[in-house]
Formats: C-alpha cells, sequence, structure tokens
C-alpha cells in the first residue's frame, strides 16, 4: 500500500504556516475605488517570500496599484508544550 504525503503538509513539516493575505488595490478603470482580494498560501513568517513573490508579480505585470496589504498567519502544526505539575495525582 503505497501512501503519498501533500505537498501542504510537507511544507508545514519545514516550518511553513498558512497565510493570508487581505490585498485592497484600486480598479484600473476607476482608481478613487477600492477592490478586496484575497490570497491564501502557505509561507514562511516573518519574512514571507511567498507573499513578496506574488505582490512583485502584481505590480509588475498586473494593471490595479496596489492600496494596503494585511497579513495574517498562522503555523498549523507546531512542537508541543509540556509543564511540570506541582503535585501528586491519586488514581483509585
Amino acid at each position: 500500500m503505497a501512501t503519498t504525503v501533500s505537498r501542504e503538509f510537507r511544507l508545514q513539516m519545514e516550518g511553513y504556516g498558512l497565510t493570508t493575505a487581505e490585498i485592497h488595490y484600486h480598479l484600473p478603470d476607476h482608481p478613487s475605488l477600492l477592490q478586496l482580494y484575497v490570497w491564501q498560501e502557505y509561507d514562511l513568517a516573518p519574512h514571507f517570500p511567498e507573499l513578496k513573490g506574488f505582490l512583485g508579480y502584481w505590480e509588475r505585470e498586473l494593471e490595479g496599484a496596489l492600496h494596503s496589504v494585511r497579513v495574517a498567519h498562522h503555523r498549523l502544526i507546531e512542537p508541543s508544550e509540556w509543564r511540570a505539575v506541582d503535585g501528586v495525582i491519586a488514581i483509585h
């Protein structure tokens, strides 16, 4: 039985977390109006190379000028934590 591991799981094991960017941009035909685009990908915080690459592509290739970008990031797989408990637990 052969099983394959998804790309997303491999990225999470390498330290990537789910990044969501809320991108506001000016409409090319109506520059006074803003449009919202939501981008989501696995990326490495705090430098966000995937997001920076996407935004670079946007500025080079797309007509809508960027207004603002808001970023949320969460690592879905993290090292587990433990803490010592001072006391005795009795099991009956």
